[in-house]
Order: C-alpha cells, then sequence, then structure tokens
C-alpha cells in the first residue's frame, strides 16, 4: 500500500437548508382584520366565489384602484368599497 497518497474520506452531501422566499409586507393587525372583514363582507353581498374574487381583485374606477388594496389600507378605504359592494349587489338584484 501507498503511505504517500493521503486517504479519501467520503464527504457528506451538502443539503440546502430551508429559506423563506416570502419577502413581501406583513399585514398589521388592523390591515388583516380590514382584510377579513372585506371578505366577509363580499362573500356576504355577493355570494359567488367567482363574483367576490373577481370584485375585490379587479380594478375599479370608481373606487379609483383594487377594492382589496383600498379596503386594506385604511378604514375609510373598508367603509368605500362596502358601500361600492352593496350598490353593486344591489344592481344584480
Amino acid at each position: 500500500m501507498d503511505t504517500d497518497q493521503p486517504a479519501t474520506t467520503a464527504k457528506k452531501p451538502e443539503f440546502k437548508r430551508f429559506r423563506s422566499k416570502f419577502n413581501a409586507v406583513k399585514l398589521s393587525p388592523e390591515q388583516a382584520d380590514r382584510q377579513g372583514q372585506i371578505a366577509r363582507s363580499a362573500w356576504t353581498a355577493l355570494g359567488n366565489r367567482d363574483a367576490v374574487v373577481a370584485f375585490l381583485n379587479t380594478h375599479d374606477d370608481a373606487l379609483g384602484g383594487r377594492p382589496l388594496d383600498l379596503a386594506v389600507a385604511s378604514a375609510e378605504g373598508l367603509t368605500a368599497v362596502e358601500q361600492a359592494m352593496a350598490a353593486r349587489a344591489a344592481e344584480q338584484g
């Protein structure tokens, strides 16, 4: 046996460690409450999953933005979105 050669040692495989890739800003407790409230209100007013998703996520020219974003941003935005949603629900019958 040749003793001039270094012994080879088995390397342990390296594993990638789990790291969250969530970089978005987290909602404050107040914003999270408003988000939950507008989702519940939309479900009550519109009653249809597709209608709720479409209303909350589609830019509304009359409101000047996406209803979900406006409702989460402030209490005034939440009120405006709820009023617009009630008007839309009344129009739909």
